[in-house]
């Protein structure tokens, strides 16, 4: 279980990160600082089923490996149980859905005549960043004899939740902020994997 929990987690971190950053590269003109990482693939995006099927699929099937092998290793409590389940459901298998479900071209902030596909895709990211936090919140609390683990995952709750009701679509800074948020998760995954014999 603790090689399952590396071995995913890193692979999970690091298709998410290359194909960001790849996709990036070959979008035109496209801005980091200020543009969300969906519209790396959404609808007549450069490259958009690429990015989409060989990269933030695979990562979010290997976070949701990733949460079940993650819950193996821990103690058995509600908190746990329940932290884990959040975290793979919403941040594995919501990034599998909003890849699925991609956003119209240039993801339509103004949500001018939505396709169902982008009013998914919204949906979904919104309880991701809703309740990813609370994941990562119920797992800290559950794990207070481990204090550097336990900390440092209440710390990535706070800080993704605070910077969660500070996006704003219409800001200049979103994709920043938003990078931040997905930062702090994809860390708190590296954390994990490469120190899981201090988290078991």
């Amino acid at each position: 279980m603790k090689k399952g929990v590396a071995a995913t987690g890193l692979l999970g971190v690091f298709l998410f990160v290359s194909t960001t950053i790849t996709g990036g590269f070959s979008y035109p003109n496209y801005s980091h600082i200020s543009q969300f990482i969906s519209e790396l693939y959404a609808v007549d995006a450069p490259n958009a089923d690429v990015l989409r099927f060989y990269g933030y699929i695979p990562s979010g099937i290997c976070i949701v490996v990733f949460s079940f092998f993650l819950h193996a290793i821990l103690p058995k409590s509600t908190g746990n149980t329940v932290g884990c389940v959040l975290f793979g459901f919403f941040y594995g298998f919501g990034t599998i859905l909003c890849s699925i479900f991609n956003c119209d071209t240039g993801c339509n902030p103004k949500l001018i005549d939505p396709s169902l596909s982008q009013l998914i895709h919204n949906g979904m990211g919104m309880l991701t960043y809703l309740f990813v936090p609370i994941a990562l919140l119920c797992i800290g609390i559950s794990n207070r004899s481990k204090l550097f683990f336990s900390n440092y995952t209440i710390a990535t709750a706070v800080f993704s939740f605070l910077l969660v009701i500070m996006i704003d679509i219409q800001s200049p800074l979103k994709g920043l902020i938003q990078r931040l948020i997905e930062g702090s998760f994809l860390l708190w995954i590296l954390y994990c994997s490469l120190n899981v014999s201090k988290i078991e």
